[in-house]
């Protein structure tokens, strides 16, 4: 491989050990690869030289040819300081106009001279002319970016201030193109590049930096998205097809009393999603290899009751379970929720969460080390070293991305036995980034509502309509429902005039008053203690209304709740929006999700409303919610972030790359499955390379 790559970034050239410190805090550029895959975000033309007779104050960037011809420095310290240098070219002249750095450019700017000028006109004083442009004095070795457009780099104010602006850091990646560019090997073998069409690795990397033209852009953008996508993708798919070939897995053959019993307990028909996925889990549970699962589906969808039969599963064959959950209030959920179905069935299940008291804690420690209790319901409390399983087979770990690796690991790392892991998310994550998150894991969908459960009806609404959306809470709570006031901020902020918790809760107490109403109040700021009582408050039936801020957005369960108020609804993302709306349409009542919103929007704001009302898909949500925000922002993956970081490639736009990539890995280890070949040898380093590169967020266990 190119080891010139690995160099210290403070070894090229016009940099040195101050800036190399400077541009890894701010860039974390650290090497001269980091450096050379440092891409352009958009690019100015720089192909042509126009004449100053074509400029327009409308026109955008333009490239000048001429000779200063004049040089004055204008008004005072206390009026418009400035220096105007005047250049000419045989069609006209025009203004060059500097309000700082004015020493420097008066020491520099040669009258006669011939330069290149860079910049955007402008109308200054009446008179067309050019403020703060790049200036360039014109020398028989063309400039880098000659006759070519010039690309516009990530950049911070600190940077700029310490001379590593954007002209710079281009001069920078022009010298390390240069000088080391020849050396440079091909990344992919021929047979790839070739049946592909693409672009050859050192053309790809000049032209993305210095493009000769669109075309030519364009090719050297899907070589590098191409070759990023395709090495992300054989690598997860080379772990997934190492840990399928490795046995090891627990065998759980059985079907037996437990199981049955549970199933004829239940209240209602599976349906046929949640067949489906137990069909897939049990396929898994019977492989002799480990499962590794993400089960992924609506809130609401009925994900919980396919973890416990599965849970069942494990006991029937002599195995205990822990069902992880994020939050004390789901735990509790989770735990209360089952022991209906588990009435019969002599399975003895547990719930450990940080409010465990010290004797109940000690009995679980036991019945967990002496294999008594077989499902483990809880929060963080159950991966404590006190928590020994004696035979761990089966983990589910729900609202995954709220759990570290770390955490999840510990749960079976005391264990000489692998237990079959299902990892559960409520975030409808779209296929491009469920393949970039957990490519390695195989995924199961729950895409029907359970039967009776009606879709939630969402409206938009302003302050004007206050009165009446008051009005049909009334009637509401009058037919014996209950509401749910969530808002987007706990303190009052200066710069944001959103209405916020504490002012929202006096108007809701006013608005309904006691004794006829009981208003209940969560938030972050509260004591757990007091947090639990006003939860509880509320899902005993005991409080009306439940003004709370989006804390409640994973765990609480009240079928009776049938109306969801969210305040400065604009304030939050598509997807977090849709999780609030799943709290309410639990039960089988009709049920309503009203969006408050300020009368001014955002193009993107009003977009997100329009969204909202138009449709109760999660997985459609969340697909524009990745098109308009990024995935760095899609709520539910920024905590866990992409398992490498992507130098070029957009999850939101670059699907049918990614799905092409991954369908070429798939080929490739189909024929290849250890990348022993000799044509793969390139192939198998590369990714041996970068799973040193990062973190390996792609593995449960």
């Amino acid at each position: 491989m190119s080891d010139f790559l690995d160099n210290d970034i403070k070894f090229l050239p016009g940099v040195g050990p101050k800036r190399a410190e400077l541009l890894a805090r701010e860039l974390n550029i650290k090497t001269f690869n980091d450096l050379l895959y440092l891409f352009p975000f958009r690019y100015l033309d720089r192909s042509k030289i126009y004449t100053i007779s074509e400029l327009e104050s409308t026109s955008s960037y333009i490239q000048l040819r001429g000779k200063i011809t004049h040089i004055t420095l204008l008004g005072d310290k206390n009026s418009n300081k400035r220096l105007v240098a005047t250049l000419a070219d045989p069609t006209g002249v025009v203004d060059l106009v500097f309000f700082k750095g004015i020493r420097w450019y008066q020491s520099t700017l040669k009258p006669y001279k011939e330069y290149i000028v860079f910049g955007k006109p402008s109308i200054f004083n009446n008179s067309l002319n050019i403020v703060h442009p790049e200036v360039e004095g014109v020398t028989e070795e063309p400039p880098f970016y000659s006759g070519s457009m010039m690309g516009v780099y990530p950049g911070t104010e600190k940077l700029r201030s310490n001379g590593l602006g954007n002209k710079q850091i281009a001069k920078l990646i022009s010298h390390l193109i240069k000088n080391f560019l020849p050396s440079l090997e091909e990344r992919l073998p021929e047979y790839i590049t070739t049946a592909e069409g693409l672009m050859p690795l050192r053309a790809a990397l000049l032209n993305i930096h210095f493009p000769t033209g669109l075309k030519e852009l364009a090719a050297a953008q899907y070589r590098l998205k191409f070759e990023e996508l395709f090495l992300l993708q054989l690598s997860l798919l080379s772990q997934k097809n190492k840990r399928k070939s490795l046995s090891g897995g627990l065998k759980f053959n059985k079907i037996g009393n437990y199981f049955n019993t549970a199933f004829a307990n239940l209240p209602f028909e599976l349906t046929g999603a949640q067949k489906r996925v137990l069909k897939e889990i049990r396929t898994d549970m019977v492989s002799g290899r480990q499962m590794n699962r993400l089960l992924q589906g609506d809130v609401g969808s009925g994900k919980t009751m396919v973890a416990v039969l599965a849970a069942l599963i494990a006991a029937d064959n002599g195995y205990q379970s822990c069902i992880m959950a994020p939050t004390e209030v789901l735990a509790n959920q989770h735990f209360n929720g089952i022991q209906k179905i588990l009435k019969g069935t002599g399975i003895e299940s547990r719930l450990l969460t940080g409010s465990t008291k010290t004797r109940e804690r000690r009995e679980i420690y036991e019945g967990i080390s002496t294999g008594k209790i077989d499902i483990l319901f809880g929060t963080h409390a159950v991966i404590e070293d006190k928590v020994q399983f004696q035979k761990p087979g089966f983990v589910v770990i729900d609202e995954q991305h709220r759990f570290g690796v770390e955490q999840r690991a510990k749960l079976w790392s005391r264990s000489e036995i692998t237990p079959h892991v299902l990892v559960m998310t409520a975030t409808p994550i779209p296929r491009t980034l469920a393949m970039t998150l957990y490519g390695d894991l195989d995924v199961s969908v729950i895409d029907e509502l359970p039967p009776g459960r009606k879709p939630v009806v969402t409206l938009h609404a302003t302050e004007v309509q206050r009165s009446k959306i008051y009005s049909f809470m009334r009637e509401q709570i009058g037919n014996g429902r209950q509401i749910f006031v969530v808002y987007p901020l706990i303190k009052e902020s200066e710069k944001l005039d959103y209405k916020n918790l504490e002012e929202g809760y006096q108007h809701i107490i006013e608005a309904f008053p006691a004794p006829q109403y009981v208003t209940a109040v969560v938030h972050g700021q509260q004591k757990n203690e007091d947090k639990a009582y006003d939860m509880k408050l509320f899902a005993d039936g005991k409080a009306n209304i439940l003004v709370s801020t989006s804390v409640i957005e994973v765990g609480v369960d009240v079928p009776n709740a049938s109306v969801m108020l969210i305040e400065s609804a604009e304030r939050f993302g598509l997807s977090q929006l849709h999780q609030l709306r799943g709290r309410v349409g639990r039960g089988s009542e009709k049920s309503y999700c009203i969006l408050m919103t300020g009368y001014k929007l955002s193009k993107e704001s009003k977009q997100r409303i329009e969204l909202m009302c138009s449709t109760n898909d999660g997985f459609e949500l969340a697909e524009a919610d990745l098109r308009m925000r990024g995935p760095g922002d899609i709520e539910g993956t920024k905590q866990s972030g992409l398992i490498f970081d992507l130098k070029i490639s957009n999850l939101s736009t670059d699907g049918q790359i990614m799905e092409k990539s991954r369908q070429l890995a798939e080929r490739i280890l189909a024929s290849d499955p250890a990348l022993q070949n000799a044509e793969n040898n390139r192939l198998k380093d590369l990714i041996n390379k970068l799973r040193n590169e990062y973190r390996d967020y792609s593995q449960i266990s």
